[in-house]
């Protein structure tokens, strides 16, 4: 009965007061988790790499790009072009994927350009399919950076802006980039 209590103070009353905090807190809070979006993109109809590529074009500070293949040439560009414009841009990829010589090829030219290639040195796969950029963006799902992912495999992409997502996701990808025991430079 505490409860209905509270839901009936007078509006003048201190308890009034709380309660019309408390619906503000509630109504600002709801509002916030309203901010994040999420878009869904699908290969092969959606062409999903095209939207990565916007990702890295709009990029102002930095891209971080941990995936298992990264062999698609519209992915590449875009790095290297965000790398051009200052933007700090940061690779994980697995060493495994080093016997495809599309992958080393695609890893080379970013390398070449001064972007930095971390691979896992254990025993596990880094399967792991994300990207983070700017604080504010995170994409992931089954979607690697290869051209047969875009044009002929089942995938999905996830693009979510949201600010405390994008900070927890950067935070993932750093603890991984200074784990010298699980990730070392590829040269």
């Amino acid at each position: 009965m505490m409860g209905l209590r509270w839901f009936n103070a007078r509006p003048g009353s201190s308890r009034g007061l709380l309660v019309w905090l408390l619906v503000g807190v509630l109504s600002v809070t709801s509002q916030e988790a309203s901010a994040t979006s999420i878009e869904v993109w699908y290969g092969p109809e959606d062409e999903p790499l095209r939207k990565v590529a916007q990702i890295y074009e709009q990029a102002t500070r930095y891209i971080f790009v941990a995936v298992y293949g990264l062999t698609s040439p519209i992915v590449v560009k875009a790095l290297l072009d965000a790398g051009k414009r200052g933007v700090d841009v940061r690779v994980i990829t697995d060493r495994e994927r080093f016997n495809d010589p599309n992958q080393r090829r695609a890893v080379s030219a970013l390398r070449e350009a001064g972007i930095p290639i971390m691979v896992n040195r254990h025993d596990g796969l880094m399967h792991l399919k994300q990207v983070v950029a700017d604080d504010e963006i995170t994409a992931s799902g089954s979607m690697n950076h290869t051209t047969s992912g875009n044009r002929y495999n089942d995938e999905r992409l996830d693009v979510i802006r949201d600010h405390p997502i994008a900070v927890q996701s950067r935070e993932k990808f750093l603890s991984m980039w200074k784990d010298r025991e699980r990730f070392e430079e590829w040269k």
